[in-house]
Formats: C-alpha cells, structure tokens, sequence
C-alpha cells in the first residue's frame, strides 16, 4: 500500500493490493450468503480465499470492518445499475446529470431493472444478511441508512426529470414510496415470506411504474 489515501481517508492501494482486497471481499461475500452473519469469522472468511488470518487482517483489522466493506460494494453496486439505466449521476455535492430531460428513460424499464436484481437469490439472500445486521449494529445501520439516502435521491431525480411540474416534496414522496415499494417486494418474491406468482409481478410492476410518472 502506497503513503496516498483516498477521498475516505483510508491508504490507496496498488493495482495488486486491489486485486487482493476484491479477492479478500468476494469470500467474505460467499461466506457471508453461505452461513450467514453468525458464522461468518475472520478464520471461515480467510480459508475460503485462501489465505491467513494476518494476511486478511492487514487489509481489514476487525470483522466489522470487513463486513462494512462488503456490504457497501454490494450497495454501490445496485446503485451503479441504476445509474447506468437511468442515464443519471447523482451525488450530494452535484446536481443530477446525464441524458437529457426531454429523452428520458422509460420508468417500465427503470422498473425492470430493479426488479431483475430479485431474480438473483444470492443477491436476495446478502440484502437479507445486511437488514439483520444493521438491526444489531449500529454501524451497518449507518452504511445502510446512507445507501437508501443515495437509493431514494437516485429516484427522486429520475421522477423530477420526467415530471419537472410535480412538486420537489411530492417528488420526494413518490420516490420513498417506490423504494419501500420494491423493497418490500423482495421478501415476498424470493420466498422468504410468502409466494410469488405471475399476477403479483405484473401488478408490482405497475404500480411502481405509476409511482414514477404517473
């Protein structure tokens, strides 16, 4: 690791300690779907990439921080789809840019998009993980809390872009009740706490669509 850090603060790394810090993630991700959080040590996470404790603890000190890391990838991640079908580049600091308002994105596909992400159990099954973990550790919870910060600007943005003559509150609004809308939906889609059909795809899928532009 070079003397540099990053925008976070943390030591930036070369192109191998990259590579490395990927490697060290992806198995703490595998393990972490696999077992869950309970069984998800430092010890079951270095042996399934590989390697020692110590050399797992040189890019990630503590459990926690490991954990951290993988659940803000995994975030990232969705948001950066979003992003790319949107056409949208939201941060705190800039306002939204990207296509242009009078070609925007159809919400049919925008809603697809986030849906297709339910289709990957393993994905599912992570999200799950991560809602239990931030119910027990508050700093999960923050990660997370920032992730649906970022989810719902993201949308908001969007359904502003295609309707600039609803107000920003009741943009907002439409927004949050897309993103608890779809959320919610994963549980019940991925069987964990109920049965999917094809009736309730289609509707799911309507309704959130609606959300945004109707």
């Amino acid at each position: 690791m070079s003397g540099a850090t990053d925008k976070g603060g943390r030591p930036q790394l070369t192109r191998q300690g990259s590579l490395r810090r990927t490697s060290l993630l992806d198995a703490a991700e595998t393990v972490l779907v696999a077992r869950g959080n309970a069984d998800a040590s430092l010890r079951a996470i270095a042996e399934e990439a590989g390697v020692r404790v110590g050399h797992l603890q040189h890019y990630f000190p503590t459990r926690a921080d490991l954990i951290k890391a993988v659940l803000e990838r995994a975030l990232d991640r969705s948001l950066e789809r979003l992003a790319d079908t949107t056409g949208l580049r939201v941060s705190p600091d800039a306002p939204p840019s990207g296509q242009a308002p009078q070609d925007p994105v159809d919400a049919a596909d925008v809603v697809a998009v986030v849906l297709a992400e339910q289709e990957d159990p393993r994905l599912v099954r992570l999200y799950v993980e991560v809602w239990a973990l931030a119910a027990r550790d508050e700093d999960i919870a923050e990660v997370v809390r920032e992730f649906y910060r970022k989810y719902v600007a993201h949308v908001e943005a969007y359904v502003r872009q295609g309707r600039p003559d609803w107000p920003a509150e009741f943009c907002r609004a439409r927004a949050e009740t897309f993103v608890a809308l779809v959320e919610g939906a994963a549980l019940m889609r991925s069987g964990i706490a109920g049965s999917r059909s094809q009736a309730m795809d289609t509707q799911l899928a309507q309704q959130a669509a609606q959300l945004l532009r109707d």
